[in-house]
């Protein structure tokens, strides 16, 4: 579980969540421009005033997180919902933009079978 591999990993999952949940907040890295479908509905999720921030919370303190390396197989298992959610937003609303999204997903999967051990007891 502490190969270099698992490491190097861990750390750019930890800084892309943290990159891109700061961007929620305070916006400095420039996005392609999205779908309209995808523009609508984040404009919808930003109108209810807190969605969008609770995500971007949710993201950056996974990120520290798994940066300090701090409850990873229980953080791998909150970011299951959150990774899933960020893919089916690419795969039916922008897929131009799928590639970090992808990139998250396969990240987390690498890190939860690395951790496999520690979820046995879950389904004993």
């Amino acid at each position: 579980m502490n190969s270099q591999f698992t490491k190097i990993v861990r750390i750019l999952l930890g800084l892309i969540l943290i990159a891109f949940g700061a961007n929620k907040l305070y916006p400095f890295i420039p996005l392609p421009q999205p779908s309209p479908e995808a523009a609508d509905f984040m404009e919808s999720l930003a109108n209810t005033g807190y969605v969008l921030t609770i995500v971007a919370v949710f993201e950056i303190i996974i990120g520290l997180l798994l940066l300090l390396k701090i409850w990873v197989p229980f953080v791998l298992l909150l970011l299951i919902p959150l990774s899933l959610n960020i893919l089916m937003f690419h795969l039916f609303l922008d897929v131009p933009s799928i590639g970090t999204a992808i990139l998250v997903v396969v990240m987390n999967g690498i890190l939860l079978y690395k951790h496999r051990q520690k979820y046995r007891p879950l389904f004993t």
